[in-house]
């Protein structure tokens, strides 16, 4: 078994039963969810006119190869309604990739650690508040340290706690 960390983002729709969607659908995809972080709001970054996103990081398990993986989560973000549409545009789900294990995985359609990880607040404050020792497999740093990197990027903890399926 891999352990894996996704990133799951929702600025479409309802957001939290997009979020609550996504979770069961992993659990039934191969993806053992075992800890979901704290629910950040979050601004846009790129296209700044469009609303602002729920994102969490779900700490998982899997024994599905990395590419098998991707087209499990791509295939997650269509049912629950993803059109790639506009590059950075609003979207009902978004699921990426973030770590799988200590792998670092460089092809033309995956690229592990995700690339954009280490910019992005929305992305390191929830996996800090799972992992914040773990360090990145590229460049050794842990994720608390690379998480005081993003100050500029405003980012809120919210209330909503969505559970981990059964």
């Amino acid at each position: 078994m891999k352990r894996i960390y996704l990133s799951l983002g929702s600025n479409l729709g309802n957001r939290e039963r997009l979020l609550e969607g996504a979770l069961a659908r992993l659990a039934a995809a191969g993806i053992r969810p075992l800890r979901v972080s704290p629910v950040y709001e979050t601004e846009p970054l790129g296209r700044r006119t469009q609303p602002w996103f729920l994102n969490l990081v779900v700490e998982a398990e899997t024994d599905l190869l990395p590419r098998v993986l991707l087209m499990r989560i791509r295939r997650i973000e269509l049912e629950l309604g993803r059109r790639r549409l506009a590059p950075k545009g609003p979207r009902p789900m978004d699921i990426d990739l973030l770590l799988y294990g200590d792998a670092i995985i460089r092809s033309p359609e995956l690229t592990v650690p995700h690339p954009r990880m280490t910019e992005r607040r929305f992305v390191l404050a929830p996996l800090a508040d799972l992992a914040p020792e773990l360090r990145h497999p590229v460049d050794g740093r842990p994720i608390r340290e690379l998480l005081e990197a993003t100050r500029g990027q405003r980012v809120r903890r919210t209330h909503f706690r969505p559970a981990l399926p059964a």
